[in-house]
């Protein structure tokens, strides 16, 4: 009996570990990315990933950006970038192939926008 319960705990110790990592969220993402005034910028996001921390760049419009001050904890992806003389905030929720980020400018209003997984 108690090699029994020996095993259950290892079981749900090891589940509990398992859903507590970080989602792999490397690889190339695409989403129509709103503007300050409003409009959709088809902007593609290549996410470096490394256990928790996040790297990459950020390309639409006139400039690539370079992702800053990245984090991965569990579905949640957050991130910076500079845009024009204004740093960017990113935070977003990854469900399967789509990260639902909402977007902010400094002192701005928050945007929602979706990224997908290229390929997917």
């Amino acid at each position: 009996m108690t090699r029994r319960l020996a095993m259950c705990y290892l079981t749900l110790a090891l589940f509990a570990f398992g859903t507590l990592q970080a989602a792999d969220v490397s690889g190339k993402w695409t989403g129509k990315v709103p503007s300050r005034g409003g409009e959709l910028r088809d902007t593609t996001f290549v996410f470096k990933q490394d256990g928790t921390k996040l790297t990459g760049t950020m390309s639409g419009g006139q400039q690539d950006a370079q992702i800053e001050d990245g984090k991965v904890e569990g579905d949640k992806v957050s991130f910076s970038a500079q845009g024009g003389n204004a740093k960017i905030l990113f935070k977003g929720t990854l469900s399967g192939s789509e990260i639902k980020f909402t977007r902010q400018r400094e002192g701005g209003e928050a945007r929602e926008f979706t990224a997908k997984r290229a390929g997917s």
